[in-house]
């Protein structure tokens, strides 16, 4: 019997085990929540597909910060931020003989003495238009006198608006100058050292101008009002329209001819607002503007400039300039210069003024080295002579200009 019990337990078990593979086929086979393995692979490579591009992206935007940090422009989304840019100038110069006329002469020269510094504050608008503010100050030393300054004051608030890549518009209602229009203008990091026609220089109220640049071509044409009334009275009110314009060409290499002109006639029409030096207002409702510490006030006459450059190459230029102002009497002035600054290496320049007014003629003559320190600073020591009809002042001459 014990036989018979053992063979009929192994069939049992064996049927058994059989019962439970094929259950396992067919739940295999029919069981509608089991996931295919096809599937299953399809799956992981879409989502390892997606990470990929992920990585992707976030390399391309390290790329470009890493770029843009590498060749000095920045971050490439700056155009959200404000951007501050400062120029500061110091200069002095050192007369060889010590005597009022030689004072005089320099205090009457173009030559100035003391330290200027501009803050530049600028706001991308949109994708290319831009906000500009500029804060100045200026101390200036004159000989015999002391030393005379101002504090960091509003000097400058200006519009630019791209219209397209070629076509600006320009509208500055404080602070402006026939500078702000040239085709080679910073308005971030101040003035060049070229020397230019102090009818250049001078500020004015309010301006608007067109600009237009293309790689050979560039064109500028600016209106310029000025007016302001004084605590003199109203005899001193003086209101005057410029009108300035610009043409300048590249055809023959490197080489730039540049044409600019000035003229600015005195007008009858007057400005509802008292322009007056802060403090000195005696009415409280007029309202008190102060011009930029380092312009100077025009007069009541009428004059024009003429300024024409040729930029040889990068670093070479040469520059010729004539104004006239039709005072009583008639002052002329004339400027002739020569440079070559290479970045890398010590550069030169020389220049040649003459102003006369009336009988009085004065000529001074300069000649100056250029040490550039780095990009953002520059040394100028040089050597200058002034000749009027009093005296002979020779002198020596020390520029620098530090931008951040």
């Amino acid at each position: 019997m014990e036989p018979i019990a053992s063979v009929l337990d192994t069939i049992k078990g064996f049927v058994q085990s059989g019962e439970q593979f094929v259950k396992g086929a067919f739940q295999r086979c029919f069981d509608p929540h089991r996931k295919n393995p096809i599937e299953i692979l399809k799956r992981l490579q879409r989502e390892t597909f997606s990470d990929l591009m992920k990585i992707r992206d976030r390399q391309d935007k390290v790329e470009r910060i890493i770029s843009s940090f590498m060749s000095g422009k920045g971050s490439p989304f700056h155009e959200a931020s404000t951007q501050l840019k400062g120029i500061i100038n110091v200069d002095g110069a050192l007369l060889f003989q010590d005597d009022q006329q030689a004072y005089h002469a320099l205090d009457s020269s173009r030559i100035n003495t003391g330290i200027d510094a501009r803050f530049t504050f600028k706001i991308n608008l949109r994708q290319k238009d831009a906000l500009f503010a500029e804060f100045a100050s200026h101390q200036n030393t004159y000989h015999g006198n002391g030393v005379t300054g101002s504090p960091l004051v509003l000097s400058k608030v200006m519009y630019l608006a791209s219209i397209s890549d070629s076509l600006s518009v320009i509208s500055i209602p404080y602070g402006a100058t026939c500078n702000d229009f040239l085709y080679d203008s910073d308005h971030t990091q101040g003035e060049c050292l070229t020397v230019r026609p102090p009818l250049f220089n001078l500020y004015h109220a309010c301006a608007v101008g067109l600009s237009v640049k293309t790689s050979n071509f560039a064109a500028g044409f600016a209106e310029l009002f000025s007016g302001w009334r004084t605590e003199m009275g109203p005899a001193s009110h003086s209101n005057k329209l410029s009108t300035f314009g610009q043409i300048s060409f590249q055809n023959f290499g490197e080489t730039r001819l540049t044409l600019s002109g000035v003229w600015h006639m005195p007008r009858s029409f007057s400005l509802p607002i008292r322009l007056c030096r802060c403090g000195s207002c005696s009415k409280p409702d007029e309202m008190e503007l102060a011009f930029p510490v380092t312009g100077r006030r025009s007069t009541g006459s009428s004059g024009g400039s003429i300024y024409m450059s040729i930029d040889i190459d990068e670093s070479s230029k040469f520059g010729v300039w004539f104004e006239v102002q039709k005072l009583n009497p008639t002052i002329t002035k004339w400027a002739l210069s020569l440079s070559d600054m290479p970045e890398s290496e010590i550069g030169w320049g020389i220049t040649v003024e003459g102003s006369s007014k009336g009988q009085s003629n004065s000529v001074l003559l300069e000649s100056y080295l250029n040490f550039s320190v780095g990009k953002k600073a520059s040394l100028q020591p040089g050597l200058a002579f002034i000749i009027d009809e009093r005296s002979r002042a020779p002198a020596l001459v020390f520029r620098s200009t530090w931008s951040f």
